[in-house]
């Protein structure tokens, strides 16, 4: 195996190189554009892809890759923790979606709004867009804006403005991810282009530092337990139907719950309805 990262804004992971529609060129491409992806997919397109997606990459994220074949890469993602795999969330992505590490590794900044610009110079036109709970190593600081470094022995600069470092607060899981109020879910979504319930907890928890399992159900098995009735807004409901595994998780509210509720929804702040609540099964904190 040998141990590369992202290389592109998002990469989405596959369950197989046969996995893709046509539909899905503009994610699998040299350069995917994952924004103008999710726009062309109504309800019915979307619900085509259980059993095709299953997670996403960001930018500069590490990955290894386990083999090779006809341009994709099997691989697996450590900062995703996985049942599947001891050492992160397995699957396959194109293999030009790859490059180098990036040189640096240390003082890590994440990327705490929907999208920002990544420019070659501060003051330059952008040459990337990043999405939410990028991660980046920190190099400098100069006049508002931060040097990161980038795959393929690069570096670019981000404004100070919308980037975060260190922990947070139960508000802050809120703040963060109510800033998504509105996106339609998107099966396998960890991005500001669309995003699932497990994945909108996977981001916002690395936005704040904090590796989470990327599926509801292992983060219900490895997170804090709480009793339900003692959970309060930021901690985190999971939901299962009898007899089976956790299928659903999102962020207790004043409201009720922060989630993306499923696909043909938009992500919402809303009451647990009754119906969701006879599924109700778990609470747990981050």
């Amino acid at each position: 195996m040998k141990l590369v990262a992202a290389k592109v804004p998002v990469s989405t992971v596959w369950t197989s190189p046969d996995a893709p529609r046509d539909i899905d060129a503009p994610a699998t491409a040299a350069q995917p554009d994952v924004a103008a992806w999710a726009k062309s997919m109504d309800t019915e397109t979307r619900l085509g892809l259980h059993g095709r997606t299953l997670t996403q990459l960001l930018f500069a994220e590490p990955v290894l890759v386990r083999s090779e074949r006809a341009g994709w890469s099997e691989i697996v993602a450590p900062w995703q923790p996985s049942s599947q795999d001891e050492l992160g969330y397995p699957g396959w992505v194109p293999s030009s979606h790859l490059g180098e590490l990036p040189g640096a590794a240390s003082d890590p900044v994440a990327v705490a709004v929907p999208t920002a610009q990544l420019f070659a110079e501060p003051g330059a036109g952008p040459v990337a867009e990043l999405s939410f709970a990028t991660v980046l190593a920190s190099m400098e600081h100069a006049d508002g804006y931060t040097r990161v470094a980038t795959p393929d022995g690069g570096s670019g600069w981000l404004a100070d403005d919308v980037l975060r470092t260190g922990p947070g607060t139960a508000e802050d899981r809120l703040r963060l991810g109510s800033q998504f109020l509105g996106l339609e879910y998107l099966w396998g979504g960890t991005a500001a282009y669309g995003l699932d319930c497990s994945g909108l907890v996977h981001a916002v928890s690395r936005v704040l530092g904090v590796r989470t399992p990327r599926d509801a159900h292992d983060q219900a098995a490895t997170l804090e337990n709480i009793a339900i009735d003692e959970a309060q807004p930021g901690d985190l409901y999971f939901f299962a139907r009898p007899g089976e595994t956790v299928h659903h998780v999102g962020f207790v509210s004043a409201e009720g719950m922060l989630h993306a509720s499923e696909t043909g929804k938009r992500l919402e702040n809303e009451p647990v309805s009754d119906e969701r609540r006879a599924t109700l099964v778990s609470a747990a904190r981050l």
